[in-house]
């Protein structure tokens, strides 16, 4: 759903950190320096309670999360708190690549603070422990809400900002984590921007099929004839296997290793697939350093691949070599390496961050979408709550509970609900698993044609669709009544103390 904001230079020295869930598989990449135009942010850490809900299990024990921030352009005292809701990733890079919210804070004099979720960059609560179990047990959306609830709090004293509304953002699972603080703690945050934030699905609302269907929708809207060649290519793959003529399979794909199983087969198409479901996610009307060096419109540069000629194995691989292969270092895929399977079927990559998504798709966010070649392009693959409970149970001995993100925090049932935004963009497969249609004057939708995973947050680009610029606009009016409403709600409330 990541999330989400994050550079990316895919190098093979990298490949030990690619890929992390909903936005998630991610490359990690080397971080970009502050260009002129980029805010100063100070890199901070806050000391925060590692439980907020037993006294009795870590008594006072603390860890130290960090953030970051900028009052470049602040009106000190009186401008607005915009607070990013960080998701599954090193806080740098949704800092890096969420431009909309300092240009927005240049208009309306906001200090801006992006903070870090626990368990994801360097905000682990037990260092290198913090994946042991039961110690992983505190990664959980609560725990992360009460951190920005109780961090909003304390710094809102500590800069001499109790009177300043604050407004939160964030995309993707970022995205879910604003909408839950505006349900959560209305007292504390005065109204959400939430962009790409699926949480319908991630509740188990909606259809299984819905996300890969929106990922072959994205290929098809290009030509019905690149979808079919998708398709053709994995049939092509499957009688392959079939007749386990597993070299042919290497040669035809470059792999680095000979595929030697139906095991290696299944890992294969996931990694294929993956690539798909990155560019679809990943459609801008620019090359992007987010999530891979894209080109613009890798969807479209995609197709013109995958149609390119009769070789649709070839065309295949150098179409995926668009997502693993952007630099035109390396030489072969290495299955696993490059894509791990887990309880996220986009994949949930290496490294701490991936296991903290990991643990979170085994216990409280539901990812159990699934592919059968008839409503989308892809081979069969299955990802059932059973298969989910199965493996979180042998990798984290925990059973999933199915439906408590909408007992939690509301479903479809948001009516009585205010001051959100629901941005989503037409060609984001995670689009439809989120909120299409305003539900109230204050809870409005905002569908931006031509535009891709939470592109409104992205900075301003003369690439940009029509679109998204009536979106932004529309945003920052919506953002600045809200933090009128709340001044003057905040002075009414002062005369009776």
């Amino acid at each position: 759903m990541r999330a989400a904001s994050i550079l990316f230079t895919v190098t093979v020295a990298l490949f030990s950190d690619v890929l992390y869930g909903l936005t998630h598989t991610y490359f990690k990449a080397a971080r970009k320096p502050p260009g002129p135009s980029d805010p100063q942010f100070t890199e901070k850490y806050f000391t925060q309670t590692v439980d907020h809900f037993n006294f009795n299990s870590m008594g006072n024990e603390t860890f130290s999360q960090r953030y970051l921030i900028t009052d470049q352009y602040w009106k000190k005292g009186y401008g607005p708190i915009f607070f990013y809701t960080g998701n599954e990733g090193d806080v740098w890079e949704f800092a890096l690549n969420t431009g909309f919210i300092i240009e927005l804070a240049a208009q309306q004099q906001a200090l801006v603070i992006f903070a870090e979720h626990r368990y994801y960059g360097q905000s682990l609560p037990f260092g290198k422990e913090s994946f042991n179990i039961p110690q992983v047990g505190l990664l959980t959306v609560e725990q992360a809400l009460a951190d920005y609830a109780i961090m909003i709090s304390e710094l809102k004293e500590q800069l001499a900002a109790t009177d300043c509304p604050v407004i939160v953002f964030g995309g993707s699972y970022g995205g879910m984590l604003s909408v839950y603080m505006r349900l959560k703690y209305p007292n504390i945050v005065a109204g959400a921007l939430a962009a790409s934030a699926p949480i319908l699905s991630t509740a188990g609302l909606g259809d299984s099929r819905q996300f890969f269907r929106d990922v072959t929708a994205d290929f098809e809207n290009i030509s019905p004839e690149c979808r079919d060649a998708v398709r053709g290519a994995f049939h092509q793959l499957k009688q392959l296997a079939e007749r386990q003529d597993y070299s042919r399979i290497q040669s035809e794909v470059a792999l680095c290793k000979p595929p030697s199983s139906p095991r290696d087969i299944h890992q294969l198409y996931g990694l294929l697939r993956n690539a798909f479901t990155l560019m679809a996610m990943l459609d801008y009307p620019y090359s992007t350093h987010f999530i891979g060096n894209m080109p613009a419109n890798p969807v479209k540069v995609a197709c013109g691949t995958m149609l390119r000629g009769p070789d649709l194995l070839a065309n295949l691989r150098d179409a995926a070599g668009i997502v693993y292969n952007s630099t035109g270092l390396l030489t072969c895929f290495d299955l696993y390496n490059l894509y791990v399977e887990c309880a996220d079927p986009t994949g949930c990559g290496q490294g701490f961050d991936s296991l903290a998504w990991d643990y979170q798709a085994c216990t409280e966010v539901e990812l159990c979408f699934e592919t059968n070649n008839v409503t989308d392009m892809f081979p069969p693959m299955a990802f059932t709550e059973k298969d989910r409970e199965v493996y979180c149970s042998k990798r984290w001995a925990v059973v999933p509970r199915p439906g408590w993100l909408k007992v939690q925090f509301w479903g479809e049932a948001l009516s009585t609900a205010s001051n959100i935004i629901f941005s989503n963009g037409d060609l984001d497969p995670w689009a439809n698993g989120g909120v299409r249609k305003s539900l109230s004057s204050s809870l409005v939708a905002l569908n931006i044609s031509g535009g891709a995973h939470h592109l409104d947050l992205r900075g301003s680009n003369q690439a940009d669709p029509a679109s998204v610029i009536t979106a932004r606009k529309t945003e920052a009016e919506l953002i600045a009544q809200w933090v009128k409403m709340e001044r003057t709600r905040l002075q009414k409330s002062k005369k009776f103390i």
